[in-house]
């Protein structure tokens, strides 16, 4: 009996060992922002918080609005720094959360404590990419009232989080190339998104280059450049939220 047991607690303690590497493995790789968005991107004009990044539209303008943003697995969230800039630039104050180990769903309620610490902005839309597209629909979802809209960047609703029988306002922008969120997976949980809901495939992006950190495994190569795709997420945002905002207005 005693051997029996002490196998037993070699057997727990070499698995315990061997998750703890994997873990610390697993949290020390990121993909980080490239070349290219460093040298897009006027690092010295960001604000960095605890645990968000701030982009602001220039002095002279007024902010229309807030907008949040979710980081994809594992990826940095400097990564979506060019895409919170040029929307910053169009007069909309962007947060990219930073949350822990790189994964949104340690962060997935941050969007509370963004908004709370900035009483003067009336409005909040809220986005993400992949995984933090998740996030961010499972926080939209519950905070309809305080969210005015949810921008989904290559991503898609969790089966819980079913907007579909809801007029809530939703921007789905999604890659032709996209091998990871393909155009199949979008298509079947087409059905989770709302009434009022805008769908937008890009031709010729993939997955990785929704943010700019270079090739991703398991994606496909995109047929347009990384700056080519950016800057149509951002032509095409700007141009959802100024629409959403218009219509508050005039209600």
């Amino acid at each position: 009996m005693k051997k029996t047991l002490k196998i037993v607690g070699v057997g727990l303690a070499v698995l315990v060992a061997v998750t703890v590497a994997f873990f610390v493995i697993w949290s020390g790789f990121d993909y980080e922002p490239s070349k290219q968005l460093h040298s897009l991107v006027d690092e010295k004009k960001v604000v960095k918080k605890d645990d968000y990044y701030i982009f602001k539209p220039q002095a002279n303008k007024e902010i229309k609005a807030g907008y949040i943003i979710y980081q994809g697995a594992k990826v940095e969230p400097l990564a979506y720094g060019y895409y919170a800039q040029q929307i910053a630039n169009e007069g909309y104050f962007v947060a990219v959360v930073d949350s822990p180990f790189n994964m949104s769903f340690f962060s997935q309620n941050k969007a509370t404590d963004i908004v709370k610490s900035y009483p003067n902005i009336s409005a909040w839309f809220i986005g993400g990419h992949s995984l933090g597209g998740v996030s961010a629909a499972s926080y939209a979802y519950d905070h309809q009232n305080s969210i005015k809209g949810l921008v989904l960047l290559a991503s898609y609703p969790m089966n819980k989080n079913d907007f579909s029988t809801s007029t809530y306002p939703i921007l789905s922008l999604t890659g032709e190339k996209d091998g990871l969120s393909t155009p199949e997976k979008i298509k079947e949980t087409k059905h989770l998104l709302s009434q009022n809901t805008e769908l937008v495939q890009i031709k010729g992006a993939n997955h990785a280059q929704f943010g700019m950190y270079g090739k991703q495994k398991g994606d496909n190569k995109a047929s347009i450049s990384p700056k080519q795709q950016q800057d149509e997420l951002v032509k095409r945002t700007v141009k959802w939220l100024n629409s959403q905002m218009k219509k508050s207005v005039s209600n």
